[in-house]
């Protein structure tokens, strides 16, 4: 039997394979005009993955890309800079998956999400990835607090 913290530790290792698996449906089928879900299912037929990881990266999937044009205004507000067509592919699908964690999945807490995110980013985007995810997330959240009140929200430094 598994102790209390092995049990975190593998829920949140399912948890970091389904939002890794989620980023790259949703990658794939930027480019393949595809639908999303159609991209996954393809994977988890090709590839073995257990089914808690599964399944939360179907939520991930489905969320993101329901939400996509919703998110994709915030990502635009929070990286002027950064217009949208210009922006790295897998930069801008970790939003979204991170995006809808926060916005509108609520199992997961904001800072999680964004800590997440996060790794992600060092996992499959450049060199600056880690710190423009970790900005626009930071941003999004601390304007969302403000609006609700409750005040920024503190990040960890990447």
């Amino acid at each position: 039997m598994m102790s209390a913290q092995t049990r975190r530790g593998w829920f949140a290792e399912q948890r970091h394979l389904a939002r890794a698996l989620a980023m790259q449906a949703l990658f794939e089928a930027d480019f393949s005009r595809r639908p999303p879900e159609d991209v996954l299912r393809r994977r988890l037929e090709e590839e073995e993955f257990p089914e808690v990881a599964a399944e939360y990266a179907g939520k991930l999937v489905a969320g993101a890309w329901e939400h996509r044009e919703e998110y994709d205004v915030l990502i635009a507000r929070a990286a002027p800079t950064w217009p949208l067509e210009q922006m790295a592919r897998v930069d801008h699908n970790i939003l979204r998956v991170a995006l809808f964690e926060m916005l509108h999945g609520r199992e997961v807490p904001i800072k999680a999400a964004i800590n997440e995110a996060v790794e992600l980013a060092k996992e499959y985007g450049s060199d600056a990835s880690r710190r423009f995810v970790n900005g626009v997330l930071g941003t999004i959240a601390s304007e969302a607090a403000e609006r609700q009140g409750d005040g920024p929200v503190a990040q960890e430094e990447p």
